[in-house]
């Protein structure tokens, strides 16, 4: 005869993987780094790579409300506002104009998913102006911000990831 009985079901504290403790920071949001870390964090890589999300999330903001201004014509002569562009500068715009101010959220959250929006925005605004300069133009000078905030972003990672491990 085969029994039918379902297992008895572990205890919610078993089941859950949360953390009792309650984010105070905003380094806490941070999942890789915050694990196994006190409040005697006060100056480290952490709190300077959320200091960074920050401030990114800042500019993000910034850009996704320029393009924005764009779409809606604000500042634009009156033939030249956004029908007057090509279809691909059309595109370009209102995709950044969006992943920007959602990248702003997230990297004001210091969530993780914030961070891959803003990575994906800024990879997408480089390859935008290596390769199809026909958008917005060849501008080295962008490239080169984006490539230089990436590497600050990565930099700063790699230290507070190397800190949570100690």
């Amino acid at each position: 005869m085969v029994d039918f009985r379902l297992p008895p079901m572990p205890s919610p504290r078993i089941m859950s993987d949360q953390s009792p403790r309650q984010p105070t920071r905003p380094s806490d949001l941070l999942e890789p780094v915050h694990i196994g870390r006190g409040a005697e964090t006060a100056g480290s890589w952490a709190e300077y790579l959320v200091s960074f999300l920050r401030i990114m999330a800042a500019v993000s903001l910034l850009k996704g409300l320029y393009h924005w201004a764009a779409v809606c014509g604000i500042g634009a002569s009156a033939d030249g506002g956004f029908e007057a562009h090509t279809v691909a500068w059309q595109t370009a715009t209102v995709f950044f104009a969006v992943i920007d101010l959602v990248a702003a959220v997230g990297l004001w959250l210091a969530a993780p998913w914030g961070a891959v929006v803003w990575l994906t925005s800024v990879v997408s605004m480089a390859v935008v102006e290596v390769f199809f300069p026909q958008v917005y133009g060849r501008s080295l000078f962008i490239v080169l911000v984006e490539a230089t905030l990436l590497g600050a972003y990565l930099w700063l990672a790699i230290f507070a990831a190397r800190e949570q491990a100690k």
